[in-house]
């Protein structure tokens, strides 16, 4: 990581000179609680690490907290506000997530001189670049490394290792959430909201689960990815999200039959006219490096010029895997506090133009129930070819009166596909469309391809 001196003459000197690094906690959930914790019970390692002692100076919550274990009742407070605005907190760490009053205390510690390590996706998604000026304008740090992958080492990487070369692409698994519910659904062949409260018994989903399932909290950590790889000042509303809770148990035994398996996966694609970034279900086969992701794991593959593809793989969700985070980024603020330095706060180079859904493309993968008799296919086909789509593979079963009629496209836009569906729907023939899901281009769904 490279160093600075503080710019803002009046900030407060940053070099410990002696004295314990002082952290205020704000939030003591399932990951606010696990760092305090490991605040508690590894502080001699931490304090190595970091080369100084390292003190909880407070710890804010909502409601009053008291006999939680190996922590002083004195160190609560609900006055978050006072608490970052002390003037002898060195390091606050934001765990409360949201945007309000998040972002108003970030702001608020960084004015007092504070360092801030935060594990708060939507903020950054939203904020980041203005938070990392303001960070740069009062001389502290701003680390963020969990608010993606949860345990994964993912930011540090594409911030640093591979500055020098140019990354493309970024595709992978980054909401445990819905991996997992999609997991357990093809491991078990169970409904959306079995799976779904299996993930919220087990502290994987919330008992609101709406930012996972929806797709948003993904859309949110792509937002972050495709700033840190391709240099852009992309807004966290430019990234397009669908989510999962359409996803049936049909749908995963259909995948399932033809060696394919359905996965919530994030795209982010440097093209030649700007960027794309999207977030929304994906048809897999069975053998591709993402398929083996299982339960509530991450994994995203990064594809760089001169790198080539390199895979980040580990655990997405929990209070443990995302509070490993969180300390690492302690850790290396904390270590410029004590040398008096802190990180380069790199703004983005350009804002790169956005395409739209509408006009990127994807392979596609339709299913329809029509009525079996002579000439429908022809019929269908046509449709396709009239909106400039080509057929990869038509798979066709008879079940009576009625087929089930199974197609996948070579590359196509969004806008061309939408135009098909349209008129497929008022094509006699055609009874119901069942499914229509993106495929990973140069897959094929069906093992019978081309029958």
């Amino acid at each position: 990581m490279s160093h600075h001196e503080p710019t803002n003459a009046d900030a407060r000197p940053k070099r410990l000179q002696g004295r314990p690094l002082r952290v205020a906690v704000l939030g003591h959930g399932a990951v606010g609680s696990q760092t305090v914790r490991a605040l508690t019970d590894h502080n001699a390692a931490l304090a190595a690490k970091i080369g100084a002692p390292v003190d909880i100076a407070g710890i804010a919550v909502r409601s009053p907290r008291s006999g939680v274990p190996g922590v002083d009742d004195r160190l609560f407070t609900q006055d978050a506000e006072a608490l970052v605005t002390r003037g002898d907190v060195d390091v606050v760490v934001e765990l409360m997530g949201g945007i309000e009053p998040a972002r108003s205390l970030i702001v608020a510690a960084m004015e007092s001189g504070a360092s801030v390590v935060s594990a708060n996706k939507a903020l950054i998604a939203e904020d980041g670049v203005d938070l990392h000026r303001m960070a740069e304008k009062q001389g502290v740090d701003l680390a963020y490394e969990a608010a993606v992958a949860g345990a994964v080492p993912l930011l540090r990487p594409l911030r640093q290792s591979l500055a020098g070369d140019r990354v493309l692409r970024l595709m992978g698994i980054v909401n445990g959430t819905t991996n997992f519910i999609l997991d357990r659904m093809t491991a078990f062949g169970g409904t959306f909201q079995a799976a779904l409260s299996e993930a919220q018994q087990l502290g994987y989903a919330e008992a609101d689960p709406h930012a996972d399932v929806s797709g948003a909290d993904a859309a949110a950590k792509m937002a972050i990815l495709a700033r840190l790889a391709f240099d852009t000042e992309l807004a966290a509303d430019e990234v397009h999200y669908e989510g999962i809770e359409h996803i049936t148990a049909a749908d995963i035994a259909h995948a399932a039959s033809n060696g394919s398996v359905i996965k919530l996966i994030g795209i982010c694609d440097r093209t030649p006219d700007g960027v794309s970034a999207r977030v929304h279900p994906m048809l897999l086969p069975a053998g591709h490096t993402l398929a083996s992701v299982r339960g509530s794991y991450n994994g995203i593959l990064v594809e760089a010029e001169a790198a080539g593809e390199l895979l980040f793989h580990g655990r997405g969700a929990g209070g443990p895997a995302t509070s490993s985070a969180v300390l690492g980024d302690l850790v290396e603020v904390g270590r410029n506090r004590v040398a008096g330095l802190t990180g380069a706060h790199q703004p983005p180079a350009a804002y790169l133009p956005v395409r739209t859904m509408e006009h990127v493309s994807n392979r596609h993968h339709l299913s329809m129930l029509v009525t079996d008799r002579p000439g429908v296919l022809s019929e269908i086909t046509a449709v396709f070819g009239r909106h400039g789509i080509s057929l990869a593979t038509v798979r066709q079963e008879g079940l009576g009166a009625e087929a089930q009629l199974s197609v996948s496209t070579h590359l196509a836009t969004d806008a061309a596909l939408a135009a098909v569906l349209s008129e497929l729907r008022s094509v006699d023939a055609v009874r119901e469309i069942t499914r229509s899901i993106r495929m990973l281009s140069g897959t094929t769904p069906d093992k019978d391809a081309g029958r």
